[in-house]
């Protein structure tokens, strides 16, 4: 009976937590966009059945608490350095999956050389960009991504292209690079964007393991602390703003 009882609940099953996922609280702020992205590299994953063979990279940041939640090997970068030390372990360890995980004030700002050199050597390796436009971590200072009029801890009358300069779309350029075989942006903010953006990592995945060359998956993500806002108005103001801006879809690939 009891046997029997469990086969009707695992046919009903609707939902259930991925094997990948550990069960520490996770850290992150209410609101936050990384839990749930953290929850689609883990299905991912536990699909692919790549546990064994996956190595994740993680720099400074939000982004660097990766590896309290995805029971998978980590290897922590410094500042910016993630491409490079993903780069050095897939060519070391060739049947590996390897894959960064990292924001904006990381892969766009002091990271960018890293980025757009692996971009352009085609590293079989997958990048996940989380994409919130502002540092969350230390004190929401103006990030590249940081739009313009956008206000922040270092640009406190908004964002003034004559003194910040520009924000720019780094997908779009390293979207222009040979050594790209996939670049689009994504995000988490309704069920069907999630659905959208696990569809992305999991085709990212396989290119990787294919040796396609690499790919560059942009999720347009909240941060409803540096922005000051409640979860439910970061989500509308990041599709009211952010959104027009990093227009959400595949650009490669």
């Amino acid at each position: 009976m009891a046997e029997l009882e469990v086969q009707i609940k695992e046919e009903n099953l609707v939902y259930r937590k991925s094997p990948l996922l550990t069960d520490k609280i996770m850290h992150y702020c209410p609101g936050c966009s990384h839990g749930t992205v953290h929850k689609l590299v883990a299905e991912v994953i536990d699909e692919l059945g790549i546990q064994e063979k996956t190595i994740g990279v993680s720099p400074v940041g939000c982004s660097v608490f990766a590896y309290n939640y995805l029971h998978i090997d980590w290897s922590q970068a410094a500042h910016g350095r993630a491409c490079a030390v993903a780069t050095g372990i897939k060519r070391t360890n060739p049947d590996k999956m390897v894959f960064t995980y990292q924001g904006d004030g990381d892969l766009a700002a002091i990271g960018t050389a890293e980025t757009i050199h692996a971009c352009n050597r085609g590293e079989n390796i997958a990048v996940i960009f989380i994409n919130n436009a502002i540092y969350g971590m230390t004190g929401g200072q103006m990030a590249p991504t940081t739009l313009i009029g956008m206000k922040t801890a270092t640009s406190p009358y908004g964002r003034d292209p004559k003194i910040h300069g520009f924000p720019y779309k780094i997908a779009d350029i390293v979207s222009q690079l040979s050594g790209t075989c996939y670049v689009t942006r994504q995000s988490v903010h309704t069920p069907a964007a999630v659905r959208k953006t696990k569809a992305a990592i999991k085709k990212a995945f396989e290119n990787a393991m294919a040796g396609k060359g690499l790919s560059f998956v942009e999720v347009v993500s909240t941060c409803n602390s540096g922005w000051k806002m409640s979860p439910v108005d970061a989500n509308k103001w990041m599709e009211e703003n952010l959104v027009p801006f990093y227009p959400l879809g595949d650009i490669k690939g």
